[in-house]
């Protein structure tokens, strides 16, 4: 039978491993590194420390980020005026580096409350230090694939003695969950940031030919999904015709920003000195993608603008759609028509089928607006719900310029927060 004193070590270890459990729960749930170090310096308070902050070192271009938390959160006005105000820290710039080069925690059991001048200036400064009364920190190192990268600093105020044996292991063991979670972050950080700078590189701004104007927009999600393969393109034929793309490649991130490339580069050059319209294009993207066997799947919409054969005013539109979103248009009256047409299948599809060209004629101070699936399903809407709403929020906005145009829209349709990017291709014609 277990006495008192063996229950009370089985209840220790359970509850260690309840934080433990917590610890990691809440440090996998954002890919954010600014987010997961926030969340892990509120981890630690009050269990292993009064007061905490957590450093992370820029590296391979990523931002380095910090954050710091108080187990009185009134408090946290005087850290981060010290924090913001000391000169210099020799103790702890010592054992922080201590720490970074032998990936070893290093306690410093005292801390003197009246440190000198040349550590602490007169003013603010002191009064936060005094105020938050220091008496011993616990520096332990982040580091994850075999590399420090941060800091977690645990300091202990007032009568609260320094830590002990198992709180230094268990302040080990938070800090390599937590390095592992702010790893994963940074590197997911850094995927992002090549994807959407591949992204921006590969949407040049569109051409303006003579009477036409055109305006694009690309907005990337800022969702853990982030960017994915949105695009648009408008450029010139030499038979005259302006050639209009948009759209949107299965997935996200550095694969879709791939796969963009690809696929944008293959419509452009096979859109720009072929004979063919836009069926055709799309058709013969279909066979190099079978025939290179790229394996990217994708919605798209080929549009062609000519001057009317009658050399009446206005153009004429002459488009075809791979599973991509209508094509609304824009009248003087400030009302909308949706061009809708039979969906077709979508580019990539295994199956091959003959593909449409359909045909209207847009007046003059008429606007051509082609979008992607990120604005009108924004919110989970279904696609006609979503389609009636850009509709709603294109009525009215006639009278403003096709750069004002998408960004009115982008403001009244989406919300600061996005879950899919978006791009917009908005083409006015101009008067005779």
């Amino acid at each position: 039978m277990s006495g008192p004193r063996e229950d009370g070590a089985v209840d220790v270890e359970r509850d260690r491993y309840r934080y433990l459990a917590e610890v990691t729960e809440s440090l996998t749930q954002s890919l954010d590194t600014g987010t997961a170090a926030d969340q892990l310096a509120r981890l630690v308070v009050p269990r292993l420390a009064d007061w905490a902050t957590v450093t992370v070192l820029a590296g391979d271009g990523a931002p380095g980020s910090s954050a710091r938390a108080h187990r009185d959160p009134e408090r946290l006005v005087d850290v981060d005026t010290y924090l913001a105000g000391r000169i210099t820290a020799p103790r702890d710039t010592e054992a922080v580096a201590m720490v970074m080069h032998s990936g070893e925690p290093v306690h410093l059991r005292g801390i003197e409350p009246d440190l000198g001048p040349e550590s602490l200036p007169e003013g603010p400064v002191r009064a936060a230090w005094e105020r938050l009364d220091p008496r011993s920190s616990l520096f332990v190192p982040l580091q994850a694939r075999g590399t420090a990268f941060g800091v977690l600093s645990l300091v202990r105020c007032g009568d609260r003695p320094p830590a002990g044996p198992d709180d230094v292991a268990l302040a080990v063991e938070v800090a390599r969950r937590g390095a592992l979670a702010l790893d994963n972050a940074r590197l997911y950080g850094r995927q992002l940031r090549v994807a959407e700078t591949l992204q921006h590189s590969l949407l040049t701004p569109p051409s303006q030919p003579p009477g036409l104007q055109v305006a694009v927009r690309y907005r990337p999600a800022v969702s853990q999904d982030l960017v994915g393969g949105d695009w648009y393109d408008a450029f010139d034929r030499p038979d005259g015709a302006t050639v209009l793309v948009i759209g949107d490649v299965a997935g996200h991130g550095v694969e879709a920003a791939a796969a963009m490339a690809q696929l944008r580069s293959a419509v452009r050059t096979l859109a720009y000195d072929s004979p063919d319209g836009p069926a055709g294009t799309l058709d013969r993207v279909d066979r190099v993608l079978a025939g290179l066997h790229v394996g990217t799947l994708a919605t798209a919409l080929v549009g062609h603008l000519l001057p009317r054969a009658d050399g009446a005013p206005g153009s004429l539109l002459r488009w075809s759609s791979a599973g991509h979103l209508p094509p609304l248009v824009l009248g003087t009256d400030d009302r909308v028509r949706l061009l809708e047409t039979p969906p077709e299948r979508l580019l990539g599809a295994d199956e091959l089928a003959v593909r449409s060209d359909h045909e209207t004629v847009l007046c003059p101070g008429e606007t051509l607006v082609l979008v992607t699936d990120g604005l009108v399903e924004v919110g989970r809407r279904g696609i006609d719900e979503g389609l009636a709403a850009a509709a709603d929020a294109l009525s009215g906005l006639a009278a403003l310029s096709p750069d004002a145009l998408c960004d009115r829209l982008l403001t009244r349709v989406l919300p600061e927060r996005t879950d899919d990017d978006v791009a917009v291709l908005a083409v006015r014609v101009l008067g005779a």
